[in-house]
């Protein structure tokens, strides 16, 4: 049937050149549309839930908490394993479901799993469902500062209830946590005195709290033909109005909140504090959705910022560059790119030295573009994303996607060499000489397609996240070395048909590369055929010496990245106070600002954690962020003398 496809080309050569031009067009459009990330999605479905449960000790949340809701979630339709992290006051609870499940399903069955549950956990402790998220979802860290005017009680409620609003409504945003400053409250600080003076217990107080801050309806009155609506207003707007509730009555007047307890605006609890180099600051941190686009969603973020930049209160600092996930997507993409150009560039300088010939090396060519192309209308078609994996594939490519045409083009080139040089009414047809010349190699072009595509095809059978990082990488290698097969049977013949029709070199005379090379192989050729247990002996050798280096080599996942950025996570041991952990901290990021690549950036620093982060730190935990800089007038340094440079500081 493919060797039919070669006459068939060459019957209709006006047709095949005009399609391979528009192949390419869409093939650039499909570029242009396709979503650019860091990995491929390997997120298995999964549910992560928090818990709170203020003032109850690591033991207590394992046994009354984490216990009942872990007990609900196994056996749940689809679940493959449930995780869970219980710490002083706070349980987070990680529900994975099997690969191909829908995420929004996966969510309603944890959540009726979850109601199940309910009635078995302590009094005032509810489960919260966090947003979904990407599990490389962390797109923006900023920080929010303050020249001294701005107190840090105003700048944490200017954060939650001002610029966290504002960047959540943003497409592609799901979830916004803060972390640092002062996070305001109402307390009520009963004295023991006083309540025993006018005879209030403290159950007194916590009753009065409970249903006093709250707005009742109380129906409707009608009245000469129009409603009125009837409410209880309860719910304080303020201190004063908290203060005057009251607690009794009796025959010698009520007893107000005040009269028996302080009531103050306060500050929350920490259980996590944040800076910017040596400065307290908010940090703020932005997660995508698990489809969201990494730079398109920047791009709105930016936006977004811009505008909450201009209505900040004079002495108040937005900065949003302490860590932006796009950096490193872009400079990983840009990395591969620059890798398959370059491949490209020295497979092109390779085809003109041996062939010495411009019209063949254009014509073999042209099988790069044209498969690149449309390997990407396949990751169009198929949803997938341009990544370092897809550019891997494509990268390890380039040099076999000539393959194919070289092998065709070359076997056209001899023939017509040939043909040339007989007679001229021994001359064959033009055309079929062509397509016979193609039909002669066409066995070979096939087998060695096929037996480069066998060698891909076991990372489709790899089980798990390892199949979908890798998985990418086969996709994107099989869809352009097939691609590159097809364009050496259609367009390789065609263009040979179009560009070969003037005078050629003479037959058997080889380009000054190729007659080099056969000088210098053909000693080697004749040594080894003389002395093949020699030969044999050497490569046993060479193949033992190589099986052994292998069982040595080390073994990961994946390899390291340079994203730009350096993280450095500080432990403390279990009872570190969070002051301490956040003074280690600034002491972490003090020291590493003595490296020249972070002396010239910001450091954001966390210790302990954030209200509705998904992280279950302890407070003595920290974590300092930095992006890496080379300084002007210098050259840059390896990411490996800056980490070294870094463990010193």
């Amino acid at each position: 049937m493919l060797k039919h496809l070669v006459a068939l080309a060459l019957e209709f050569r006006l047709y095949v050149v005009i399609v391979a031009v528009l192949l390419s067009i869409f093939g650039l459009w499909s570029a242009s549309q396709l979503d650019i990330d860091v990995f491929p999605d390997f997120n298995r479905p999964y549910v992560t839930l928090l818990i709170e449960g203020h003032g109850m000790a690591p033991e207590e949340i394992e046994r009354l908490v984490t216990f009942p809701i872990e007990s609900a979630m196994n056996g749940a339709p689809g679940v493959v394993r449930v995780r869970s992290t219980s710490s002083a006051g706070f349980a987070m609870i990680n529900v994975e479901f099997d690969w191909g499940r829908d995420l929004y399903l996966c969510r309603q069955i944890a959540q009726e799993r979850l109601q199940l549950a309910q009635e078995k956990l302590p009094e005032g402790v509810t489960p919260v469902m966090a947003p979904a998220a990407s599990v490389t979802g962390e797109v923006l860290r900023m920080a929010l500062t303050s020249d001294g005017s701005v107190s840090a009680a105003d700048l944490r409620t200017l954060a939650d209830w001002d610029i966290r609003p504002r960047l959540m409504v943003v497409e592609g945003v799901a979830q916004v946590f803060t972390i640092g400053g002062e996070a305001k409250e109402y307390q009520v600080l009963a004295k023991p005195a006083l309540m025993a003076r006018h005879g209030v217990t403290l159950s007194e107080i916590e009753t009065l709290l409970r249903g006093a801050n709250a707005n009742t309806p109380g129906g409707f009155i009608q009245r000469e033909g129009t409603e009125l609506l009837i409410r209880n207003i309860g719910r304080p707007a303020n201190i004063v109005d908290l203060g005057l509730l009251t607690v009794k009555s009796g025959p010698h007047g009520s007893v107000h909140l005040h009269d028996v307890a302080e009531v103050r605006e306060g500050r929350k609890i920490p259980r996590g504090t944040a800076g910017l180099d040596d400065q307290d600051a908010v940090v703020l941190t932005v997660l995508k959705q698990p489809e969201a686009n990494t730079l398109a969603l920047t791009d709105r973020l930016d936006q977004a910022i811009r505008g909450i930049k201009a209505s900040l209160p004079k002495g108040v600092t937005l900065h949003d560059d302490v860590y932006k996930q796009a950096r490193f997507i872009h400079t990983a993409i840009d990395n591969v790119i620059e890798a398959v150009r370059d491949g490209s560039i020295l497979v092109i300088v390779i085809l003109l030295l041996f062939l010495m010939n411009l019209r063949m090396s254009l014509i073999i060519l042209t099988a790069i573009p044209l498969s690149v192309l449309s390997t990407f209308m396949v990751f169009q078609w198929f949803g997938m994303t341009i990544n370092t994996m897809t550019l891997g594939g494509i990268s390890v490519a380039v040099g076999e996607l000539v393959d194919s045409a070289i092998v065709g083009a070359e076997n056209i080139y001899r023939r017509l060499r040939e043909n040339r040089a007989r007679p001229p009414e021994e001359r064959a047809h033009f055309l079929p000489l062509i397509a016979h010349a193609t039909n002669e190699v066409f066995a070979g072009i096939a087998l060695g397609t096929v037996i480069v595509l066998l060698v891909v095809i076991p990372l489709f059978a790899l089980p798990g996240i390892v199949g979908r990082i890798f998985g990418p990488i086969g996709v994107a290698y099989l869809v352009s070395i097939f691609v590159s097969m097809l364009v050496s049977l259609t367009l390789t013949p065609v263009l040979c048909s179009f560009l070969l029709k003037g005078r050629l070199p003479d037959s058997g005379k080889d380009g000054i590369v190729v007659r080099t090379l056969k000088r210098a192989v053909e000693p080697v050729v004749l040594t080894s055929v003389r002395l093949p247990l020699v030969v044999l002996a050497l490569g046993g050798i060479i193949a033992g010496w190589s099986v052994w280096k292998v069982t040595r080599l080390g073994m990961d996942l994946l390899p390291d990245f340079n994203e730009g950025s350096v993280l450095v996570v500080a432990i403390t041991p279990p009872g570190t106070a969070l002051d301490e952990a956040n003074r280690l901290s600034r002491a972490v990021s003090v020291a590493m600002r003595q490296v020249p690549e972070v002396a010239i950036s910001k450091t954001g620093r966390r210790s302990g954690r954030s209200e509705g982060d998904e992280h279950a730190h302890s407070v003595g935990v920290s974590d300092v962020e930095a992006e890496l800089l080379t300084p002007g007038g210098r050259e840059p340094r390896p990411l490996r003398v800056i980490q070294e440079d870094l463990r010193e500081a």
